[in-house]
């Protein structure tokens, strides 16, 4: 059994096992969508090795106080952010008129109550899936740099939000075009927020090059034999 295999068993089960909404555990029970299944193989779980903070089959409700449900939330804290993956049938040019309205309506109804939307052609999955691990690199990001924490100065925090929102190690000079402030400046921000444990060195060693989160697993491709 694969890396994947065993970890998105072991999730799976214990979403159903958590789960005391009926509707959902039903659904559970039938088992997730090829093009999901697909997606967090191929793309999610090369890019984060973890399934953490995503719920399947989410259920939310409508302005009619009807239940639609979510082919996966992602929901890191207080975040809120939907992954749809759409198949190539039902978006085709014959799509029916009714269900082209129904999937509108669930996309506004979402981003109105500040969910992040994110909407993947399972085409994409399969043709394009360096293009789909950099689009949920910067999901993932943009719902992780909301928040930062308290008790530092203003600069200091709008350096973590900018390592959240780009997920990669960055050099000094990234951060002082982003800050607007001298690359003399920015070091000094940096060097301040290691001494913090906020951050820590990504490369260089006599000089610092690069720079990260503390204690956020970098992006890697991850061996699925």
């Amino acid at each position: 059994m694969s890396l994947f295999d065993s970890t998105y068993e072991k999730w799976l089960s214990d979403q159903v096992e958590g789960e005391t909404n009926r509707r959902r555990r039903e659904l559970l029970h039938q088992g997730l969508g090829h093009g999901t299944v697909a997606f967090l193989r191929a793309i999610w779980f090369p890019v984060f090795g973890n399934l953490d903070h995503l719920y399947p089959e989410y259920e939310v409700r409508d302005f009619n106080n009807g239940y639609r449900y979510l082919d996966l939330a992602y929901m890191p804290g207080s975040a809120k952010g939907c992954i749809e993956i759409h198949g190539f049938r039902s978006h085709a040019r014959n799509i029916e008129a009714s269900r082209f309205k129904d999937l509108c309506m669930k996309q506004a109804l979402l981003v109105l109550d500040d969910w992040l939307f994110l909407p993947v052609a399972y085409l994409s999955i399969r043709d394009d899936p360096g293009v789909c691990k950099q689009l949920v690199l910067s999901f993932a990001g943009k719902l992780l740099s909301t928040d930062a924490p308290a008790k530092l100065s203003w600069a200091e925090a709008e350096t973590i939000r900018f390592a959240r929102r780009i997920m990669r190690p960055f050099d000094s000079c990234e951060l002082a075009t982003h800050l607007r402030r001298t690359e003399r400046h920015t070091r000094s921000i940096l060097l301040e927020l290691i001494r913090k444990k906020h951050l820590v060195v990504a490369s260089g060693k006599q000089r610092y090059r690069t720079f990260q989160l503390a204690g956020v697993e970098q992006p890697r491709q991850l061996s699925d034999q």
